[in-house]
């Protein structure tokens, strides 16, 4: 029966990485003894942090109330806002830490510089740390987990150095292999003050005469704005809004989050769908960032746009609202693939066709063997996750060993099913 278990599709090995480089963390909680200031001050807090979000900001504030505003300066001020503002929702967010879609050479260039100029570090640091936040939400290892206060999701989790006991492993080696992520993370300072301090001053100060206008409005109050706005959706994408897909975790939609983070605030249908290229599903729903994507796929820029099936999402939403009480009139679904319609294996027919054919992953979960080679660049915790269970039996792991997965997921490993283990089988 082995042979039902054979493939076509190559899977990728598993790389030895620097721990250091695959760990996002939390502070640990701050004492509020006297006896402890001088060491949160010379240990605990990051200054290069607090001036960026802090100290900069309060200064372009003051600046701004003696400084006249051109209007050539507030439009070319809201032009950098929707180029940097863009370049995080479409660029590190939706290409780069969740590979929604796939961009060409230009546009991840465009879309690179944009994400330099909006001051929030590099591609990989960003990516990393917001994947982490995906496969560890509302735990100890979500780097800005709401649990820990409004405050501390927003901004606070930035302005503290991290702690190495909260390390949290995501994969990051697609990063590592794609050459603008490096090129970026390699010069990312240089293109910060070309492109976030430089290119907002000089086009101000050489067009119409107004450097300093430029450097306040241009430069710090736009990276305030952007900054503010994409820590909404850590805070306030958290809190405020409805749970149509998922009522288990934080995530929230609401119109007002989307209408302020360029529609990424549709926040609970992204985290049950998070490879999806949209976060406003519906046409109607607020999101630039999705026909943003769109108007790239038409000019040739974008492409292989990922969505959910639509009857996936319905079944997510239909399954939030009606609970655990719903009961089915059908045994399945259109995407499902029938139990009894699968061959019959043995665990050593089984861990045979997982070792020797390195071009499929097979995993089995509840007695049934599944096929997730396709389904593992998707993955929202990484690919190398399934792949280190090759040919291993994963129903703990998968039912809260490391993540209790949601119906609409087991619904999608439905559609995996390759065959049924021997229920005499004792391994």
């Amino acid at each position: 029966m082995s042979h039902v278990l054979e493939g076509h599709h190559h899977r990728r090995s598993i790389s030895c990485l620097d721990p250091s480089e695959l760990t996002t963390t939390l502070p640990k909680r701050v004492s509020t003894s006297w006896g402890s200031i001088s060491s949160i001050l010379s240990v605990r807090l990051d200054w290069e942090s607090i001036v960026v979000l802090i100290l900069l900001p309060a200064y372009g504030i003051f600046q701004s109330f003696q400084t006249h505003l051109q209007t050539a300066t507030a439009v070319w001020s809201l032009a950098l806002c929707l180029w940097t503002g863009i370049s995080i929702t479409a660029g590190y967010h939706r290409l780069w830490a969740h590979t929604s879609y796939s961009a060409t050479l230009p546009l991840r260039i465009f879309l690179a510089l944009g994400g330099a100029a909006a001051s929030q570090r590099s591609i990989r640091w960003w990516a990393r740390g917001h994947r982490a936040h995906h496969r560890f939400t509302d735990t100890e290892k979500d780097p800005y987990s709401i649990h820990k206060g409004l405050w501390h999701s927003h901004i606070g989790w930035m302005l503290v150095k991290p702690d190495l006991k909260y390390a949290a492993r995501v994969k990051v080696q697609d990063l590592d292999c794609d050459p603008v992520v490096m090129w970026q993370h390699k010069y990312y300072t240089i293109l910060l003050l070309c492109f976030g301090i430089g290119l907002p001053t000089a086009v101000a100060g050489i067009c119409w005469g107004d450097w300093w206008g430029g450097l306040i409005y241009a430069f710090i109050l736009r990276m305030f704005v952007i900054h503010q706005v994409t820590f909404c959706v850590n805070s306030v994408a958290h809190t405020l809004g409805e749970q149509p897909y998922d009522s288990t975790s934080s995530p929230r939609d609401h119109l007002l989050t989307a209408l302020l983070t360029l529609g990424e605030g549709y926040h609970n249908f992204h985290h049950r769908f998070p490879c999806d290229y949209r976060n406003g599903v519906k046409w109607y729903h607020y999101d630039p960032t999705k026909w943003f994507i769109r108007g790239c796929k038409a000019l040739g820029l974008a492409y292989d746009l990922k969505a959910f099936p639509t009857q996936v999402i319905r079944d997510s939403r239909m399954e939030t609202f009606t609970g655990p009480t719903l009961k089915r009139k059908q045994s399945g679904s259109a995407h499902e693939i029938s139990i009894q319609a699968l061959p019959v294996v043995t665990w050593d027919e089984f861990t045979r066709a997982a070792n020797y054919n390195e071009r499929r992953l097979l995993v089995v979960i509840s007695g049934v063997i599944h096929d997730v080679t396709n389904f593992a660049k998707s993955h929202p915790g990484g690919s190398f996750i399934l792949e280190a269970e090759q040919g291993t039996d994963v129903t703990t792991l998968f039912n809260g060993g490391v993540y209790n997965h949601s119906k609409a997921a087991r619904k999608i490993l439905a559609s995996m099913r390759v065959a049924v283990l021997r229920q005499d089988e004792n391994h």
